[in-house]
């Protein structure tokens, strides 16, 4: 389990990274703070709607997205784990699953309020929401290796699983 789950963290960087940089384009585009300030901003920020839409999905384990592959990888690494005891499996998979539902009530909620919300923005200056090609190509340079790897696991696996458990081998 120890080498998949060095390399699930590795997955999620990806993710995590992105949704932070949004969250500040976001922040720098609006200076709003709370979700309760947020809304309406899908119309007024379509390509930032867009890449925080998939980005959330990919944070949800959506299948061909790496947070999938992630959380397939935690579950089979500790079924397959020699170390544990069965009811140590029973528990870690169980506050996993917790984690799986209670991930998208918090993510899709955030979605709803920050870009359906109840506020609409009514300001004259339409490029002030504009993204530019700064953006763009930050978050899509992000998400095609959260994609690839959503699809193509095995590229990833290649690079770092005998790296990570030579690493885990020294503490095990």
């Amino acid at each position: 389990m120890g080498a998949y789950g060095l390399v699930r963290i590795n997955m999620e960087l990806f993710i995590g990274a992105a949704l932070f940089f949004l969250a500040g384009t976001g922040y720098d585009r609006l200076r709003l703070l709370y979700l309760e300030q947020m809304g309406g901003m899908a119309i007024p920020m379509p390509k930032i709607f867009t890449v925080f839409s998939i980005l959330s999905m990919a944070s949800l384990a959506l299948p061909g997205m790496s947070g999938f592959v992630a959380e397939l990888m935690i579950f089979f690494g500790i079924l397959t784990s020699q170390k544990y005891l069965l009811m140590t499996k029973i528990l870690i998979i169980f506050l996993n699953t917790i984690g799986i539902i209670i991930t998208p009530i918090y993510s899709l909620s955030m979605l709803r309020q920050m870009f359906y919300g109840y506020k609409l923005f009514n300001t004259p200056n339409s490029y002030f929401f504009y993204s530019g090609p700064r953006e763009l190509f930050i978050s899509i340079s992000i998400l095609i290796p959260v994609i690839g790897i959503g699809i193509y696991p095995d590229f990833i696996f290649s690079f770092s699983v005998d790296k990570v458990e030579a690493i885990l081998s020294n503490f095990f």
